[in-house]
Formats: structure tokens, C-alpha cells, sequence
């Protein structure tokens, strides 16, 4: 990094560092931080920035600045466009994809992106027997499970071989978990790589302090055009009132997951609210396998005893909707819209408890202090407690810093907890159910089905879903899929949420996106 830059990135963290108790000693207007450089407040540290070892968006949001991947989102949509591919052929039978690359592209490092860089990430990922492929107990390598092999034919052509159709799999290349890593970074830092990333992106790793900042610097040779900012500055504020308060005070130029009960701060010339509809999913995980939930009319009565209007209309101040099974209406095209959400009926969540013959069942429910797309969630589980414990439960509540929260409860609550908080923000109708639902995604089987709900009819209807090449057809599997699921009630659907943010006056060309990342390159700070 160049000292000038450094001497600069030093100055964005100090300014970001101070500019509270300058706000609190001298009034907002003293607290500034510098130009071409933005403070964003996250809600939690990042567990890493290797995209095979993370699943959470608050990291995505970080990663999507320093990687690309082959494919990407088109902006404002969930629609694929190319990236570090130029283009790409399918097979008349959809198991073969070949891509060609861009030309020139090099990473951070310096090192040089093709074929052979494209099949190590994907060998990295997918083969046990790779030499790094062990980037923790959670990677996403669901989204990849039907690559049988990656074959480089040249320099800029790369094939990928399905052992079966599947309809999901450019919408997952475009998701964080196939962005695109340096091979030689990975090889020189080995499973240390995550504190060192090096990508293709519009931004380069400079430095990440613990519990202090990450900060990236603008990639000046960026492919596909250079960053308008000189500087981005991470900060893991995991209070959301000291966020909104740092946001209110200078500290911070852009606020992501802004409390709902803060929204109307930030009303006037001085800040700007963002908001953009995505698919995503605020539920209760339920422990299907042990303890109370493992009975199918408990796990109802838990539906009926949430007050999920109250939450959303109170608690979220209107940030969100009902949900009423696990896929987003925001898949309009796959969503069962025939399905009511859970009515709030404490007789009838008592009633079920009595012909269950549970009797002051007693709970143990993971809350998280803040996490991606949480959705308030002390708050929420507060409440949630409340309603629960009136019609009959005995809720006791365990809450934990975000990243600990995760490792609680992606191994599994058996043994641990009956109930927990969760989010998903997805980019296609299979991505949630295949990785949370299905048998076969139970923890020690590699998925996240952590309250080890099991159908055999749910799994089979996903299996159908994500290998056929009709959209009405999996719209109709994926709609009785939801019909059965809403009725299993593996889950206490809780909300589908409108994504927020909140940037400063001096931040200009800012827009939230359908995907939930966070996207920098064209943005401008004065």
C-alpha cells in the first residue's frame, strides 16, 4: 500500500474513531469524516474474507468489494449478467457449461486470473482431497454439489460438467460463495488465507484490525472501471444504538440495517434513507428431533402463540411483512400466494398444547445481539418470549455476539436449545429449502438444517425442482413444497423484511440491491 494512502486510510479510521465524542463535545457539524473515504457501520465483526468459509451477509457485504465471480448480478435485479466471464454456452441437456474469460484480468497480488485459477477455486470447494479445501465446518458448497468436474481447455475457456441439470446454477455463481480467490494467495497463506484475501474486485484488502475495521482501498486497475472512492472503511458496531448514534454524530458516512424505531432520526437534509424489497426470510428454527418442537402440534402451537402482526407493526415499525412459509414473496414467480400466515390464536396455540399433552413445556431460545437481516432481534425474541409464555411455554432465553450465535446453532440445537432466531436472504427459491429443509441438510450431513426437520415428500419435490429446465414446473413444485412445510411447521414463520439503510449528505449514488450486498464501485463521497 502507498504511504500516501496509508497516511489517508489512517486519517478515514481516526476521523471514524473520534467523531462521536467530537459530535457529543462540539455538535454534529464538527464531526466530519474525509472525503473520498466512507466509514460503513456493519453490525457485527467478519468471521473471514475467504468466500469458501462464510455464509453470513454481513461478510458477504465486504466480500462482494474485494472478489468477482464469473457471473454477476445485473444492477437493480437477480438477473445474470457476465463478469469475470465474458460469455457462455449451455448443452442442449444442461449438465455442461463453458465459459470464456475476460482477457487481461490479474489479481491483487499480481498473479494472473484464468482457467486454471477458475478450477482450483471450484476443486478447492467441492474436493476433500484438495490440499486447502479445508476452510471451516460451514461453507456453502451446497450450491455446487452437482459439479462433477471443472476442466480447463485453454487459458480463457473454462467447462464445468453437472451430473444433472439444475436450474439454479449461474443465480448461485453470481452468489458470494463463487467469487473467485487467488490461487497463489491461498498457497502462500494457507488457512490463514481469510485474513489475507485477494480477489479481482473493485477494492484491494489493506487491513483488518479485530473488532476495530477492515479497510480497503480502490483498486485503480479494476477491469471493468475504477472506484470513485480512494478508500472503504468497515467498522463492526455490533449496537444498533450506538450505530444509529454514530451515524447521527458523523462517525459513520453509511449505516446498514438501520432499527426500525431509528428510521425517523434520520429525517431531513442531512441523511438519506434507503430502501429496497429482497427475498428474505426472519424465522424460529425449531428443534424437530428432541424436546418439545418435536411434535408437530407443538411446533403449530408456537405459530398460532406469535403475535407476528404486533412484531411487524411494532417492534419493526412496519419495516416488514407477515411471512407465511419459508419462500419470499419476493420469488413472485415461484411464491404460493394461496397460503395465509399462522394466525395470531392463543386458544387454539393452548388448545394444541393440551392435545399434545405438554404441560408448561419448557424452552431454551438462541437470541442474537445482531446479525445479517436479524431484524431487531432482542427485541423480537423479548416479545416473542412473552407470547409464547402466555399461552403456556417456559421460555428461558441465551443471547450471543452474532458470529458465537452462529456457531451455536449451524452445528445443530440438539442437545443445546429448542428454538433460535434465523435469516435468510436467498437468490433463488431452491437456494433456502435444499440448504435448510431437506433430510439430507441436516448439520452433520454438511447443510444448515438445524432443527433436523425431515419430510420425505419435501425432499423429493426439491430434487424434482432444482433439476428441471421449466420454470412452471418448479413454481409448482416449489408451491406444494410451501404448502406442506407451512403445515409440517418446522419453523415459526415470522416476517419477510424490506432491507434499509442510511447514508450521509455527503454520500452521493448509493442504492441498496435485490441480493442484499453491499456495492460500492460507483459511489461518491464528498
Amino acid at each position: 500500500m502507498k504511504q500516501g494512502m496509508l497516511n489517508w486510510t489512517r486519517r478515514g479510521v481516526l476521523a471514524a474513531g473520534t467523531a462521536l465524542g467530537l459530535a457529543l463535545s462540539m455538535g454534529p457539524a464538527a464531526a466530519q469524516t474525509p472525503p473520498g473515504v466512507l466509514i460503513v457501520g456493519q453490525i457485527a465483526e467478519p468471521k473471514a474474507l475467504d468466500p469458501a468459509a462464510v455464509t453470513a451477509v454481513n461478510d458477504f457485504r465486504i466480500l462482494m468489494n474485494v472478489y468477482d465471480g464469473l457471473v454477476r448480478y445485473k444492477s437493480g435485479t437477480l438477473e445474470v449478467e457476465p463478469a469475470l466471464a465474458e460469455s457462455w454456452e449451455i448443452s442442449e441437456d444442461g449438465t455442461t457449461y463453458t465459459f470464456k474469460l475476460r482477457e487481461g484480468v490479474t489479481f491483487h497480488d499480481g498473479s494472473a486470473f484464468d482457467a486454471e485459477a477458475v478450477k482450483f477455486n471450484f476443486d478447492r470447494m467441492l474436493k476433500e482431497d484438495h490440499p486447502f479445501h479445508d476452510t471451516g465446518p460451514f461453507p456453502l458448497a451446497f450450491f455446487f454439489s452437482s459439479v462433477e468436474e471443472v476442466t480447463v481447455i485453454d487459458p480463457l475457456t473454462v467447462e464445468f460438467q453437472l451430473n444433472a441439470p439444475y436450474a439454479p446454477f449461474l443465480s448461485n455463481l453470481a452468489y458470494p460463495t463463487g467469487l473467485i480467490v487467488s490461487p497463489a494467495a491461498v498457497e502462500e497463506y494457507g488457512a490463514d488465507y481469510g485474513r489475507h484475501p485477494s480477489g479481482t474486485g473493485p477494492f484491494t484488502f489493506a487491513e483488518w484490525e479485530s473488532n476495530t475495521h477492515v479497510i480497503l482501498n480502490a483498486n485503480g486497475d479494476y477491469w471493468d472501471g475504477a472506484p470513485e472512492l480512494e478508500t472503504v472503511v468497515f467498522r463492526p458496531i455490533t449496537d444498533a444504538n450506538t450505530r444509529t448514534a454514530e451515524m447521527l454524530a458523523g462517525g459513520i458516512d453509511l449505516m446498514v440495517e438501520v432499527p426500525p424505531v431509528a428510521l425517523s432520526e434520520f429525517e431531513g437534509d442531512d441523511f438519506t434513507v434507503v430502501e429496497q424489497a429482497g427475498p428474505h426470510v426472519w424465522f424460529l428454527i425449531l428443534n424437530a428431533k428432541d424436546g418439545p418442537f418435536a411434535e408437530k402440534a407443538v411446533r403449530q402451537a408456537a405459530n398460532y402463540a406469535v403475535n407476528k402482526t404486533a412484531l411487524v407493526e411494532n417492534v419493526l415499525e412496519g419495516t416488514a411483512e407477515v411471512a407465511a412459509g419459508p419462500t419470499p414473496p419476493a420469488f413472485a414467480w415461484a411464491y404460493n400466494e394461496a397460503l395465509e400466515p399462522y394466525p395470531y390464536d392463543p386458544e387454539k396455540a393452548k388448545a394444541l398444547l393440551a392435545e399434545a399433552g405438554m404441560e408448561a413445556p419448557e424452552v431454551t431460545f438462541f437470541v442474537t445481539e445482531g446479525g445479517s437481516g436479524m431484524l431487531d432481534p432482542v427485541a423480537m425474541g423479548t416479545a416473542i418470549q412473552a407470547d409464547l409464555e402466555a399461552v403456556g411455554f417456559d421460555v428461558t432465553i441465551e443471547t450471543y455476539e452474532w458470529n458465537t450465535f452462529l456457531g451455536e446453532v449451524n452445528p445443530g440445537l440438539e442437545g443445546k436449545a429448542d428454538m433460535a432466531e434465523m435469516a435468510w436472504m436467498t437468490n433463488d427459491p431452491d437456494t433456502l429449502p435444499y440448504l435448510a429443509l431437506r433430510t439430507d441438510a441436516w448439520p452433520d450431513k454438511g447443510g444448515f438444517n438445524s432443527g433436523y426437520y425431515s419430510n420425505p415428500e419435501v425432499d423429493e419435490l426439491l430434487e424434482k425442482a432444482r433439476v428441471s429446465t421449466s420454470q412452471d414446473e418448479r413454481a409448482s413444485l416449489y408451491q406444494e413444497m410451501q404448502a406442506i412445510v407451512q403445515e409440517d411447521a418446522p419453523w415459526v414463520f415470522v416476517a419477510n423484511w424490506k432491507q434499509n439503510a442510511v447514508t450521509s449528505s455527503a454520500v452521493e449514488d448509493f442504492a441498496l440491491e435485490p441480493s442484499f450486498f453491499l456495492l460500492l464501485r460507483d459511489v461518491v463521497k464528498n
